[in-house]
C-alpha cells in the first residue's frame, strides 16, 4: 500500500490510492469530474521505503478527482451584552472541495 503526506490549505493530510478527503477549497472554477494534482508532497511511503522530502519531495505528484464543490454546516457567532439589549448575529459557511485520491 503506498501513502503519501500532502500539503494544501494550510493543512497536512495522509492520502492513499481510492481515499475521499475534504480540503479547503481549491483556487480556480473547479467542476465535479475535474483533474486536480497536489504537488506539495512532503513524504511518500511504499511499503518497503520511505522518502521524506526537505521540504518537498522532488517529483512527486499526488493526482485526484474532484467529487463536489460546496460549503460546509453554518457556524454562528452570537454577540450579546446582558442588560442593555444588544445582540448580534452573524454566519458562515466554509467552502470546500471533496477530492477522491487516483494516484499516488
Amino acid at each position: 500500500m503506498k501513502i503519501a503526506v500532502i500539503k494544501t490549505g494550510g493543512k497536512q493530510y495522509v492520502v492513499e490510492k481510492d481515499a475521499v478527503l475534504t480540503v479547503e477549497k481549491l483556487p480556480g472554477d473547479l467542476k465535479k469530474g475535474d483533474k486536480v494534482a497536489f504537488d506539495t508532497v512532503l513524504m511518500t511511503d511504499d511499503g518497503k521505503t520511505a522518502e521524506v522530502g526537505a521540504p518537498v519531495v522532488s517529483g512527486a505528484t499526488v493526482e485526484g478527482e474532484v467529487v463536489a464543490v460546496g460549503k460546509g454546516p453554518k457556524k454562528v457567532v452570537f454577540r450579546y451584552k446582558a442588560k442593555s439589549n444588544r445582540r448580534k448575529l452573524k454566519g458562515h459557511r466554509q467552502p470546500f472541495t471533496k477530492v477522491r485520491i487516483t494516484a499516488v
